[in-house]
Order: structure tokens, then C-alpha cells, then sequence
């Protein structure tokens, strides 16, 4: 996986988490969500979930994983794999988050987002939802920071 997703952890050690929208704009021009890299990355995740090795901790309707542990060569991200149908555990980004979601089932939205590219800004905080049916989602964390907090 980590091979697969060289390009991605490339392009975003210098994308700005500051302002999500851009952010978001400026993965969605290099790395389009219906694009063969993206689907490329979700048929791996999936494939993953299918043998077993991705989404195996946990239990419905939150499963989850760590694909890759921050290191220099991820340039400093971990990344993590979830699959989920219902809130996750309320939590903060030191340094932002970067995700990408695809629909499993139904017509989700992940925190009120269509399937495709969610950035969040360094020191945000959020409840992490799927409405609407479930969703793989791959995390990618800066420093590997997150807090996760009392709700």
C-alpha cells in the first residue's frame, strides 16, 4: 500500500491544511476522485477489507486499521483505513487530516460530504459521521497527530 500511495503522501507534504477548501480543490485537480489513481486506491482498500488486512480492528459499525505508521518515507503521515456506518469517537487534529471517502453502501455522506476528497484544518475538532449507509474512508494524519476527547 505504501507504494500505492507514494504520489498521494508526496503531493500532501506540502499541501496547506489551512484552509480546507483549497485544500480539497487542489487534491480533487491531481489526484481527480473518479480518476483510475483514486479508484485505484479504493479497489486496493477494498480488496483489503475483503482478505481481511484493512478494517480488522474494531466492530461494526466502526472498523478500522492503521495501513502505515508515520516514517520518513510517508513523509511524517500515518494513515489509517475505517469502515463505518455510524459516528466515531470525538476527536482533534493538531496538525489537520486529510481523507479520502469512498461509498460502500447506500448513499453516504461523511460529515455532511458527498464521497471524494475532506480536508480539516489543524486544531479542528469534530465527531467523525456517516449518514446515509457506510463508507471506507482512508485517513491521513500529519505527525500522526490526533487527540481524541472526552465528548
Amino acid at each position: 500500500m505504501q507504494d500505492r500511495l507514494k504520489p498521494l503522501l508526496d503531493f500532501c507534504q506540502s499541501l496547506d491544511l489551512s484552509d480546507p477548501v483549497a485544500a480539497c480543490a487542489a487534491l480533487e485537480a491531481v489526484f481527480p476522485f473518479t480518476g483510475e489513481y483514486v479508484q485505484g486506491i479504493a479497489e486496493t482498500m477494498r480488496a483489503g477489507v475483503a482478505d481481511g488486512s484493512m478494517c480488522h480492528m474494531g466492530e461494526d459499525p466502526v472498523r478500522f486499521s492503521r495501513v502505515l505508521k508515520p516514517s520518513e518515507e510517508t513523509h511524517g503521515f500515518s494513515v489509517d483505513a475505517v469502515l463505518m456506518a455510524a459516528p466515531g469517537p470525538r476527536h482533534r487534529h493538531p496538525q489537520g487530516e486529510v481523507d479520502l471517502c469512498f461509498a460502500e453502501e447506500g448513499s453516504p455522506s461523511f460529515d455532511g460530504n458527498a464521497p471524494g476528497w475532506t480536508v480539516y484544518a489543524p486544531d479542528s475538532v469534530h465527531v467523525p459521521s456517516v449518514r446515509g449507509g457506510k463508507m471506507l474512508i482512508l485517513y491521513l494524519l500529519p505527525g500522526g497527530e490526533i487527540e481524541f476527547l472526552r465528548s
